[in-house]
């Protein structure tokens, strides 16, 4: 199926009106000019390894914004999961970089030739790409969009990429479906805690896993109907637990960020002609898997990304549209854990890493 007719069949379902206008411009416009300095604070690093490989500073270069860039300033920057997988080089990439896969902010400069998205400098934006650990991120203008009135860039950015991926995840990776059950690992995280509500929305019946009886009590009160405290004595061997909820017979779908310590129980926790989704290492990656292990009970396995999801402006358009009236309406609400400062980046990587949080992390340039 093609992207637009997966996007027409989705529509059909959530029949969402655009927040975003249909004309665009291949003109190039004039816009006014901000005062933009030469070098800006950011944290960059230049090898793989643990939050000390973070290095804050003081007089990086400002980028220049090429075709099809914004130049923003941001505001605030999101501090995810996948940061630290490209910082310890689970996921490679070019060195040296600034990590941030999100921010929000203000456009300051456009680049040059054609602006078929209308941007223009003043405008509240917020993006998906690299570099959101600094002051200034040039952006492609095809993943950045107008934040609308009544959303701050606060509440933009702790439901964005985390939204975003949690609403690919239910109407695409696994189209959930009214009264199935549902395993969600991480259900405090910052995606698990938008993801049980996107899920109840549906009417799913979720099983959430969490760490820590105030861990628990969060999960509960969105709505989860049934919530396993994995550090518990009990919770150790939640795919008993599992069963014993399920009749025996297991969950529709498993979605699960936590990777190495649960991938084993997610197979026994998923029921005959199940599926699990795999989208995150926070214990580290799963192992390579005999696809043999997958044939007793029928099931499949997918290990999706939200890019894959969103490559087309029209795909990431429809989504951020459904996101952003979610987030108006509070009908999603987001939980930010804490507003870290640009310098205390490290620290922020360190409390995920622990654990230590619920919801959402930012970082304030």
């Amino acid at each position: 199926m093609s992207s637009s007719a997966r996007l027409a069949a989705i529509r059909a379902q959530l029949n969402p009106t655009s927040l975003f206008s249909s004309a665009a411009s291949s003109q190039t416009q004039k816009t006014p000019t901000m005062s933009i300095p030469s070098t800006q604070k950011a944290v960059i690093i230049e090898t793989t390894g643990g939050p000390e490989v973070l290095q804050f500073m003081t007089d990086y270069p400002v980028p220049t914004p090429q075709e099809g860039q914004l130049l923003v300033k941001n505001n605030i920057a999101g501090i995810n999961y996948i940061d630290t997988y490209f910082r310890t080089g689970l996921y490679p990439s070019p060195k040296p970089e600034i990590l941030g896969r999100e921010g929000a902010g203000t456009v300051v400069a456009l680049g040059p030739g054609p602006n078929p998205y209308n941007f223009k400098v003043g405008d509240r934006v917020a993006w998906l790409n690299t570099g959101g650990y600094a002051e200034y991120t040039a952006v492609p203008a095809a993943k950045t969009v107008k934040i609308p009135d009544g959303i701050s860039d606060e509440e933009a950015i702790a439901g964005f990429l985390s939204g975003l991926t949690v609403l690919t995840l239910a109407k695409e990776s696994y189209p959930v479906k009214k009264g199935e059950w549902v395993l969600l690992h991480a259900a405090a995280g910052g995606a698990g805690f938008l993801m049980t509500q996107v899920l109840k929305s549906i009417g799913a019946k979720v099983i959430g896993t969490a760490g820590g009886p105030e861990k628990v009590e969060l999960v509960k009160s969105l709505g989860a109907d049934v919530v396993i405290d994995y550090r518990s004595e009990e919770g150790k061997d939640w795919v008993k637990k599992v069963k014993e909820v399920t009749g025996g017979e297991g969950v529709s779908v498993v979605y699960d960020s936590v990777g190495k310590d649960t991938w084993e129980g997610s197979l026994e926790a998923v029921k005959r002609k199940g599926t699990i989704i795999w989208f995150g290492n926070a214990s580290g990656p799963v192992p390579n898997i005999q696809l043999t292990r997958l044939s007793p009970k029928c099931v499949k396995i997918a290990r999706p990304t939200l890019f894959g999801y969103i490559e087309t402006r029209e795909e990431f358009e429809f989504y951020v549209n459904e996101l952003f009236k979610l987030l108006k309406s509070r009908q999603l609400k987001v939980k930010i854990h804490k507003v870290y400062p640009l310098e205390d980046a490290a620290q922020a990587q360190r409390d995920l890493e622990g654990r230590k949080t619920t919801g959402k992390l930012l970082l304030k340039p």
